[in-house]
């Protein structure tokens, strides 16, 4: 059941097991056991937890920071199970005005989490709250107006802040500095992600062969999200083409179908590559430029393709703008625009 207080706020509370239809076929770990991948943080965290846990104490503020899909709201919910404390989600962006955030940490019982998603996105007033509150459990609220305005300080529960972020460069130093524990989650090898297939496809009954499972992984852009993504909709195209089992043909079919080509790439990325080869023989272009040219807005770009392709080696950036690397070219050339011979492409 999830339940939420006050539909129009900025805080959604929920419970431990979520069991609406919207989340019927979504597994959600609920251990650190059922949590794959991220290993090396996970047992730095298991370790924070389970000495919180035999003290009695609250867990210290924890900053979590990684690129998007990477689990970390998931692994915060865990830490929650871990500890059977209460968990509260908000995102930085709803928190316009410091009583909104105020009216948050006042309702804070002891030990619960507090998670706070994109928190690089705090207003300023409002993350100056947020200090006292870390430090001391306490808030300064001023009651009144001019010369009969009146600084009360509020006591809080002593909690545990969560904040997760995909731009730690423009959280501030004094927030920064605040946070006890900071742990970086990195993007996940295709074998932890295939055994993330393999986990949600046992999850929804689906029979599915560890290649097949592995074929996804390679596919899926080292993010969980986006394998999660796909084993649905593989399941979609399985079921109406009456599949019985998830086999390396049935992905390829329905990975082709969705776009998604044997490196990854979808049809916006392939776009990108395919102007900068066509239009600008290989770059470098301004992103502007690429924008206007795929109809996509430079946000999209820069956030969600750019570093995928960065991170496999088929884009640089330079001063000038984007630019293929010169030995990526050929490949791209036979791949995207069918310009070279598979006899040539064997030298590259």
């Amino acid at each position: 059941m999830i339940e939420k207080k006050d539909l129009d706020g900025p805080v959604e509370l929920l419970s431990m097991q979520e069991t609406t239809d919207d989340f019927a076929t979504i597994f959600e770990p609920s251990c650190f056991d059922d949590y794959l991948g991220q290993h090396e943080v996970k047992n730095k965290i298991k370790v924070f937890v389970t000495a919180s846990k035999m003290r009695g104490d609250p867990l210290d503020h924890m900053l979590l920071f990684g690129p998007p899909g990477l689990g970390k709201t998931t692994l915060a919910k865990i830490m929650a199970k871990e500890l059977n404390v209460p968990f509260r989600i908000t995102s930085a962006p709803i928190l316009e005005r410091t009583g909104d955030l105020v009216a948050i940490l006042s309702s804070i019982t002891a030990r619960e989490i507090l998670f706070i998603d994109e928190i690089h996105r705090l207003p300023k007033n409002v993350e100056e709250i947020l200090y006292s509150a870390m430090e001391n459990f306490c808030v300064d609220v001023i009651i009144g107006q001019g010369a009969g305005a009146k600084s009360i300080r509020l006591p809080l529960q002593p909690f545990t802040l969560i904040g997760a972020t995909t731009k730690t460069s423009l959280i501030s130093g004094p927030l920064q500095t605040r946070f006890g524990i900071v742990e970086r989650l990195d993007f996940y090898q295709p074998e932890d992600l295939a055994h993330i297939v393999m986990q949600n496809a046992d999850f929804m009954g689906i029979p599915c062969l560890p290649e097949a499972a592995l074929t996804i992984g390679q596919r899926a852009r080292g993010t969980p999200r986006i394998v999660k993504r796909i084993i649905r909709r593989v399941r979609d195209f399985a079921q109406v083409h009456n599949y019985n089992i998830i086999d390396t043909t049935v992905v390829n079919q329905a990975l082709t179908f969705l776009g998604i080509d044997e490196d990854g790439l979808n049809k916006l990325d392939r776009a990108i590559l395919t102007h900068i080869l066509q239009d600008f023989d290989g770059g470098p272009v301004g992103l502007d430029t690429l924008a206007a040219m795929t109809g996509e807005d430079k946000e999209s770009i820069e956030d969600v393709c750019e570093p995928f392709l960065l991170r496999i080696g088929l884009l640089q950036k330079s001063p000038r703008g984007r630019q293929i690397p010169a030995k990526k070219i050929p490949y791209l050339r036979r791949k995207l625009l069918g310009q070279i011979t598979p006899e040539q492409s064997e030298l590259f």
